[in-house]
């Protein structure tokens, strides 16, 4: 493709990346306020209907990026967020409530859109990294929306905390319409022929196969741990609060800072090794929660750390090579990898709690340990080539 990714456009998909994902997770250290004023429903409604709707948007918006100009793609869905957040800011019950959050969760895939932008109009040889520094961008916002919101809720309320990041969509929809450049509509495909490809595409890409079930394991094991994570430190012996048990989080974006890191080797060496790699820390982070995870935080922190450096290392990886294989697609192809990623995700999460309530952090540990386990694997048993041909497709 003719068109340059600049240094400005590069910082405003990352902006772009980081803040759009962040309005799926506002809600989450709100609920006690907004449970207080709808009820206990709200727990279970306000942040489901949002999650639901950021994996419907993946589904169902995120191919248009590879038929219609990705830049008014964006623009068009940060505008749409902007008014859905208003609408949660203003709902004056819970089916609104829910309804809002519902749309807001489908307008946040405009994540989605901007790291195959960012693979599309990136150089072939420094993919990885550009890729890298855009899901930074990303991580970023998804590990910091809990610390903002809460922070902000605790002085305001949960109201102003929409209401304020209906304001801060505006200013992506500016970020995106002054930063990004404007490509052209390429592939001309009708909706339905454009979803029926998506299969297609999972079908006849094993490199694409095999990068989302490496990394759909790796994210259940993710899910166990973060799903459980906060009822192991509230309870004893550590008796945190729930303010305590989100400054985890924190030392997740350690994690988020090796994207960039991880994408420059995968250009260097290839996908491989940095997802073999990523995939033994994950693992590696379950054995140290194991052995210490019930008596000591600093073994719980490590345990943070590790998990968020593989799961994320091997992520840059994974999205570089599925990104290589057919130019064309990369929003379909993101749509692959994270609906597989999603799927799995709950399955962990599922089997991660229902662990911890039958046998206690162990399980989790043995939970968590299996799938990165199983992943270790699926990296090692890989048969394809460790690089493809820049821009190519896989063979």
């Amino acid at each position: 493709m003719s068109t340059s990714l600049d240094a400005k456009a590069r910082l405003g998909l990352t902006l772009i990346a980081g803040g759009a994902v962040a309005n799926i997770y506002y809600n989450q250290p709100l609920l006690g306020l907004i449970v207080a004023e709808f009820g206990d429903r709200a727990a279970l409604w306000v942040p489901t209907t949002a999650l639901v709707g950021y994996g419907l948007g993946i589904v169902g918006l995120v191919p248009l990026g590879d038929a219609l100009p990705r830049r008014a793609l964006i623009v068009g869905q940060c505008l749409g967020l902007a008014l859905a957040l208003l609408a949660v800011g203003l709902a004056p019950n819970l089916a609104s409530l829910a309804l809002a959050h519902l749309v807001v969760g489908v307008l946040s895939c405009a994540a989605q859109q901007a790291v195959p932008f960012a693979a599309e109009l990136a150089p072939d040889a420094s993919r990885g990294r550009i890729v890298g520094q855009v899901m930074t961008g990303l991580l970023t916002g998804i590990l910091l929306a809990r610390t903002a919101s809460g922070f902000l809720g605790a002085h305001l309320g949960w109201r102003p905390v929409f209401l304020v990041a209906s304001v801060v969509a505006l200013a992506m929809a500016g970020i995106a319409r002054v930063t990004l450049p404007h490509t052209a509509q390429t592939h001309p495909l009708r909706y339905r022929a454009l979803m029926l490809s998506i299969l297609h595409l999972a079908r006849t890409q094993p490199v694409l196969r095999t990068a989302s079930l490496s990394q759909a394991l790796l994210f259940a094991g993710f899910n166990a741990f973060w799903a459980t994570l906060a009822l192991l430190v509230e309870g004893p012996p550590f008796g945190l609060t729930a303010a305590g048990a989100g400054l985890f989080g924190v030392i997740g974006v350690c994690g988020a800072f090796v994207a960039p890191i991880s994408g420059r080797f995968t250009d260097r060496r290839g996908a491989k090794p940095v997802v073999l790699g990523g995939s033994l820390l994950v693992a590696l982070s379950f054995v140290v929660l194991w052995a210490g995870g019930t008596w000591s935080l600093l073994a719980v922190a490590l345990g943070v750390l590790l998990i968020d450096i593989g799961m994320n290392g091997a992520l840059i990886a994974n999205q570089t090579r599925a990104y290589a294989l057919v130019p064309g697609a990369r929003g379909r192809i993101n749509t692959v990898l994270f609906t597989t990623l999603f799927v799995f995700g709950a399955l962990g999460a599922y089997a991660g709690s229902q662990a911890f309530l039958l046998v206690g952090w162990r399980g989790v540990c043995a939970v968590g340990l299996a799938f990165s386990a199983l992943a270790v694997i699926v990296a090692a048993r890989d048969p394809h080539p460790h690089r493809h041909p820049p821009g190519g497709r896989s063979t």
